[in-house]
């Protein structure tokens, strides 16, 4: 089952940061990823959780001002995608099936596209939902999907 994200999950959504980012905190483990969920449910804010007898995966957006961008940012009125999926139930479609349900949202809430930040040589997922890359550098790629 897949549902709305809400103000009780945070901490689930704080501890899927550490999937997201485990190849960006690796290298610099100082980086700051809470912003992707601080003060979560502002404007612009959506996010969907996976449940299987309990949260199994989540994936969210949020906008970010330019004086403060995400990872990924492309410009103020693009929201980032964040997505992660606990290791047990990787590989079963179940990022798939979020990646298309929140995608769905931001088509719904009226945005024209949305970005992400992905590891060079890890980004099949988004490229098989439309993402095509914007920028690359220090190993990662920036990549966007027009909606």
């Amino acid at each position: 089952m897949i549902r709305q994200a809400g103000p009780q999950d945070v901490r689930f959504l704080r501890d899927m940061l550490k999937h997201a980012y485990h190849w960006r905190l690796n290298t610099d483990p100082d980086l700051p990823v809470a912003r992707y969920v601080n003060n979560w449910g502002r404007p612009g804010d959506r996010g969907l959780i996976a449940w299987e007898n309990g949260p199994v995966g989540a994936a969210w957006y949020r906008l970010f001002p330019e004086r403060e961008p995400g990872f990924g940012f492309v410009d103020e009125g693009t929201p980032e995608l964040t997505i992660a999926v606990v290791p047990g139930r990787r590989g079963s479609g179940l990022g798939g099936q979020l990646m298309t349900a929140l995608l769905d949202c931001a088509r719904e809430d009226g945005y024209a596209s949305i970005s992400l930040s992905a590891e060079e040589g890890q980004s099949g997922l988004y490229e098989r939902q439309g993402f095509s890359p914007v920028e690359a550098k220090d190993g990662t790629v920036t990549m966007k999907a027009d909606l």
